[in-house]
């Protein structure tokens, strides 16, 4: 593993409870990891801890087999080799796109500046803007010209925090498929923090939820979305609601009855309980939710929002529990209707019963 986050603690002097509470996570050479979570959650905290902007207040922090932060030895963030890329990007305004690529080539001949700096712009697709300043320049350009200021160097990681906060949706999230490229392209190691899911999923290999300074999941995305660990994974991340349920389970089969009918996973890794039942909440995203005319389970529309080429429907059963399905959008139905619905879920995920 090139970095390695064993049991951390950040703490900050007021505050009754660490910002960042016993995270481990491991990121190999290559990978792009994403820290994922609310405002506050203790994502940039880490972030900061790792690029020796904080100190530990318990655990450590490696860089390949190195220890750079533990208690009472934090390196300094030069001694680490690591490059970082910030929310308003840090751009020296006075300087051409080739002065800022250059500020970090501390230490190198001209030619060995001239040569780098070339490399990084072909990387980044910012060849024909090497002369031009940064007021010059689109949020998206801007936001490559820092990329490529902080590849420039070659660092052993990147560190990158929220840096597309600024800009809009969908720029963020065609900036995010073109980062993955650059850094692809480039071998790089990174770690990124975002609070946008659809950024997580298009640039991260492994994501990690954190909540109140807890790391819930370190994870690909499909495996956030579908095998969630924890209730407050299985609720941040994409569109899903839990309905009342009782389990059982046999023969390595999970049977669990809803109104929605039973439903069965075959797949789902547990450890056999024993016989019996117990009650459970059951996890159903909104493409759990079939829309059939035919079916026996019927649903009032309560909301609809329109995405294009589907709608998302909030649904009320008879019962009182609200669902929530992907529709195609050629289905308009209007709001106060009721529709037939049936479940196609193949991943069952149960929880403890809440009250």
């Amino acid at each position: 593993m090139f970095l390695t986050v064993s049991h951390v603690d950040v703490c900050y002097p007021g505050n009754a409870n660490p910002a960042v509470n016993g995270v481990s996570l491991q990121l190999k050479a290559g990978q792009i990891g994403v820290l994922i979570g609310p405002s506050g959650c203790g994502k940039t905290s880490l972030l900061r801890a790792i690029a020796g902007l904080e100190p530990v207040a318990a655990g450590t922090v490696q860089l390949s087999n190195r220890v750079v932060s533990q208690p009472g030895l934090t390196a300094p963030p030069e001694k680490r080799r690591m490059g970082m890329v910030f929310q308003d990007y840090a751009l020296f305004p006075h300087l051409s796109v080739a002065s800022n690529i250059a500020f970090g080539l501390h230490g190198q001949s001209a030619s060995s500046k001239t040569q780098r700096i070339a490399e990084v712009l072909q990387l980044v697709g910012l060849e024909a803007e090497k002369d031009r300043f940064p007021h010059e320049l689109s949020g998206g350009q801007q936001q490559r010209v820092a990329l490529a200021r902080a590849l420039a160097p070659k660092p052993d990681l990147l560190l990158l925090d929220e840096p597309f906060s600024n800009l809009d949706v969908d720029l963020r999230e065609r900036l995010a498929l073109e980062i993955r490229n650059i850094l692809k392209a480039a071998n790089a190691t990174a770690l990124f923090v975002t609070h946008d899911q659809m950024e997580a999923f298009a640039i991260g290999d492994v994501i990690g939820v954190i909540q109140e300074g807890h790391l819930h999941q370190w994870d690909d995305a499909y495996h956030l979305y579908h095998r969630p660990e924890s209730r407050f994974v299985a609720e941040f991340i994409g569109h899903g609601v839990f309905i009342p349920g009782v389990r059982s389970q046999s023969h390595g089969h999970l049977h669990v009855q809803t109104v929605l009918g039973e439903l069965t996973d075959s797949n789902e890794s547990f450890q056999s309980e024993g016989e019996g039942t117990r009650p459970c909440d059951v996890l159903l995203r909104a493409d759990d939710i079939v829309h059939d005319d035919e079916a026996m389970v019927k649903a009032e529309i309560l909301r609809k929002s329109f995405r294009g080429s589907e709608f998302l429907y909030t649904l009320r059963l008879r019962t009182g529990e609200t669902i929530m399905a992907h529709v195609p959008s050629h289905h308009d139905h209007k709001i106060g209707e009721w529709i037939g619905i049936r479940a196609e879920v193949d991943h069952v995920v149960t929880f403890e019963r809440q009250t």
